[in-house]
């Protein structure tokens, strides 16, 4: 094998374009993959931190949703426990009004009752006090008054 100065010269051109890739190329594109790499771990992170944030959110969630359906669930207790009590009040109402209607019907009856006790004693009186004229009207016979007595209590 023979040295020449093609070989020479390629040697040389070798070695100067590794030394300028070395010295001008290669550190970009190092400092390139560097930061790629930087960027990719940073999105990783980023992505795991988002993956937690995100669990923690649905826990949250959960937790929300669970505390709003214990609030829908005493709220809903507490109404029909209100409406039991307005119930019960309103049948309280009604009884309270039921007993004074029938209190004031007994007192209307006994007045009624009252009135025709009086209409009774009056007519009564009245009878009596005919029965008694025409007794005084006759003669004073026993036997007559007995009739008209008896006369007048069937009438009674």
């Amino acid at each position: 094998m023979d040295i020449n100065a093609t070989l020479i010269g390629q040697f040389i051109t070798f070695a100067v374009l590794v030394w300028f890739t070395a010295r001008f190329v290669w550190p970009p594109i190092t400092k390139a993959m560097h930061d790629r790499e930087k960027k990719i771990a940073g999105g990783l992170e980023d992505a795991e931190r988002s993956k937690r944030e995100l669990e923690m959110a649905e826990h949250k969630a959960m937790s929300i949703i669970r505390d709003a359906r214990q609030q829908a669930s005493k709220i809903i207790e507490e109404a029909n426990r209100h409406s039991a009590l307005l119930v019960e009040e309103a049948k309280q109402q009604a009884r309270v009004e039921g007993d004074r209607i029938l209190e004031l019907a007994q007192h209307d009856i006994e007045r009624e009752v009252t009135n025709a006790r009086e209409d009774m004693r009056k007519q009564l009186a009245t009878l009596a006090i005919a029965g008694a004229e025409k007794i005084i009207q006759r003669q004073l016979d026993p036997a007559l008054h007995t009739n008209l007595l008896n006369d007048l209590a069937s009438e009674i």
